[in-house]
């Protein structure tokens, strides 16, 4: 192999498929999202295709919109990623199993107990995705009245990352000497306790559970606001970027990599995978025919209720075949707010218009032939937009079927993606370090 970049390709699979049409198209499986023997099939088809990783993400709440949309909506349902993704670890060798945990409805001893024991579990393959929870709904669930602002939310993340890792470096590597001739079976020297006091959080450890296989599951960030960028700039191995245009991607992507260097970290420890409905087809006319006919699937009542989940205020009142009106600001999502607003603006889309294009699937979308889409990826990857693609599929199993059936084949021909594992952690398919423990690094045991 040559030393030019390859690809990395994440699947994202909560909902399995993001088109909230796709569960409606011909051949689809409505029940995927809570079907194990069709998740099983999912993602071993994704490993044959040699997938960096299977990504879950996770909704504390029914989504933010009136019941005559989420009545249609088939996000209603799905598995906890940390019941489901040990079960699937159980059934895979090779790809990385990446599942979402918020650091505002979470305590950071859980979060670091359930990945280290999901690292254990599937032998070095955990990803932690950090979100701060954009559905306001989801604080009525945890016994609060109001949702926390846009602002503390990402300042008690930074610290809940802080501890979550901290605690994950509870024990040494070779802390477990397990000597049966001694009968001892852990040196008390090689574990610390971490006495975490901070302004939001207060956390003795140490962890009950061994350091993982990776050191630290690999830690994976979303957000595209400005706290967002910082976040994943300060922390951040793997970034699920929104799409949009090419120059936007590579204007985000230098943004995030910059922002890294002054934190004094190695850019090219970051990888910026953006989103990508991805849609296949014999010619690019008949690939798009698929996305329209997929589109003719959203009902109204949906698109209206996505729209005013993009917005953080209730659309039903807008004049649907007028422009988008002033939208203010909420404590929802900022970058997805943003995202709608200059998509209606870029485009000259009335309210009808927006709500139907984000009612299917508002991202970035590349739909073709294997050939333009692999042309596309190309271009992306080596204009440094991005770093590879989270691919979502308009609808399972044909649409992933077809993905891994061929474009990664023509993929694999051009030398952009890998051919076969290199390595068995998520770590080594993603050519992430594995991190020094902090308080047992050479360096700390010297400092001592």
């Amino acid at each position: 192999m040559s030393d030019r970049r390859r690809l990395h390709l994440g699947a994202f699979m909560r909902p399995v498929t993001i088109h909230t049409g796709g569960w409606r198209y011909p051949g689809a499986w409505p029940e995927a999202n809570f079907s194990f023997p069709r998740l099983k099939y999912l993602i071993q088809r994704l490993e044959a295709g040699k997938f960096d990783a299977f990504f879950m993400a996770d909704h504390l709440a029914l989504l933010n919109m009136p019941v005559e949309a989420l009545r249609r909506s088939h996000t209603v349902t799905s598995f906890d990623p940390l019941t489901l993704l040990p079960a699937l670890a159980a059934v895979t060798e090779r790809i990385g199993l990446i599942a979402t945990a918020s650091t505002t409805y979470n305590d950071p001893y859980h979060v670091a107990r359930k990945f280290a024991s999901l690292d254990h579990i599937s032998n070095g393959r955990a990803g932690w995705n950090v979100v701060t929870t954009a559905n306001p709904d989801a604080a009525l669930n945890f016994g609060h009245d109001a949702h926390m602002a846009h602002g503390e939310r990402y300042k008690r993340a930074r610290e809940f990352y802080d501890v979550v890792t901290g605690l994950w470096d509870s024990f040494a590597d070779d802390a477990f000497i397990r000597d049966v001739e001694s009968g001892i079976f852990w040196d008390p020297a090689k574990m610390h306790v971490l006495d975490h006091v901070g302004e939001e959080l207060r956390v003795r450890g140490p962890l009950n559970v061994a350091r993982p296989v990776q050191g630290w599951p690999v830690i994976v960030q979303a957000g595209a606001s400005d706290a967002g960028r910082q976040l994943a700039a300060e922390t951040a191995e793997m970034v699920f970027a929104a799409g949009g245009p090419i120059a936007d991607a590579q204007a985000f992507y230098a943004d995030v990599k910059g922002r890294a260097a002054r934190a004094g970290r190695d850019p090219e420890g970051i990888k910026i995978l953006p989103g990508a409905l991805v849609v296949v087809g014999d010619t690019v006319e008949e690939a798009r025919a698929k996305r329209a006919h997929l589109d003719s699937l959203v009902h109204y009542d949906s698109a209206i209720g996505s729209l005013s989940i993009a917005l953080g205020v209730d659309a039903r009142s807008f004049h649907p075949d007028g422009p988008l009106p002033e939208i203010p600001d909420t404590e929802s999502s900022k970058s997805g707010r943003e995202r709608a607003i200059a998509l209606a603006q870029r485009e000259g889309l009335t309210v009808r218009q927006l709500a139907q294009r984000l009612g299917g699937y508002g991202g970035a979308a590349i739909v073709g032939t294997p050939a333009t889409i692999a042309d596309t990826m190309e271009e992306w990857l080596e204009t440094r937009a991005c770093d590879g693609f989270n691919v979502m599929f308009p609808h399972v199993p044909v649409g992933l079927d077809e993905f891994v059936d061929r474009v990664v084949p023509e993929l694999q021909r051009r030398g952009l993606f890998r051919a076969e594992y290199e390595g068995t952690t998520l770590r080594d398919h993603l050519g992430l370090a594995r991190p020094e423990n902090r308080f047992f690094a050479p360096e700390a045991r010297a400092a001592e």
